[in-house]
């Protein structure tokens, strides 16, 4: 092969390299702005949420965790509350049936007054659910031992359609007021 020969191999080569690449960039670009991939596909605000993510089917689990202890840890017997955002991607609605941690006696669904909703939590498709304070959530009944704020343990989630899930939960770390006290 002569010299000339060589170099316009080379520079074939170079350029079939460059187009390839900015194709192969052109059509991730393009995946991630039409919604296509897996989890990546969901996002919500960025912001410094406590809590676990996971997923079941089309069952999107966010910021799932335990409240925050006030003062003290939970102590046995206390009634703790537990915090989720659940998003079903799916195009049929699904519903939260139950969940369980070995950490307390049940766990119910609760209404924002605090009364179990014995039926479940409806999940519509391609909606958020927010289960927080003032809204339907989750309360952890008679919990079994002490939970400080940071503790991790084992929690299953229920679905209707989509089925059960355990991922660990965490209880929220207080956040302390850090204001200046009067003097």
């Amino acid at each position: 092969m002569l010299a000339g020969e060589r170099s316009e191999t080379m520079t074939r080569l170079f350029t079939f390299r460059s187009r390839f690449g900015l194709t192969a960039a052109a059509l991730a670009l393009a995946a991630a702005a039409s919604g296509c991939g897996g989890d990546d596909d969901f996002s919500l605000p960025d912001w410094d949420a406590p809590g676990q993510n996971a997923r079941i089917g089309d069952i999107m689990i966010r910021y799932a965790h335990v409240a925050e202890p006030r003062g003290e840890p939970w102590q046995p017997g206390d009634d703790v509350p537990a915090y989720v955002w659940l998003y079903n991607k799916g195009s049929e609605a699904d519903k939260l049936v139950g969940a369980r941690t070995p950490n307390a006696a049940s766990v119910d669904i609760v209404d924002a007054g605090g009364k179990p909703l014995s039926g479940g939590l409806d999940l519509p498709a391609n909606k958020l659910v927010e289960l927080e304070p003032g809204k339907a959530h989750l309360v952890l009944r008679d919990v079994r031992e002490v939970i400080r704020g940071g503790d991790f343990m084992k929690f299953t989630m229920r679905f209707q359609n989509a089925g059960s899930i355990t991922f660990n939960i965490q209880s929220q770390i207080p956040a302390y007021d850090e204001s200046p006290s009067p003097t």
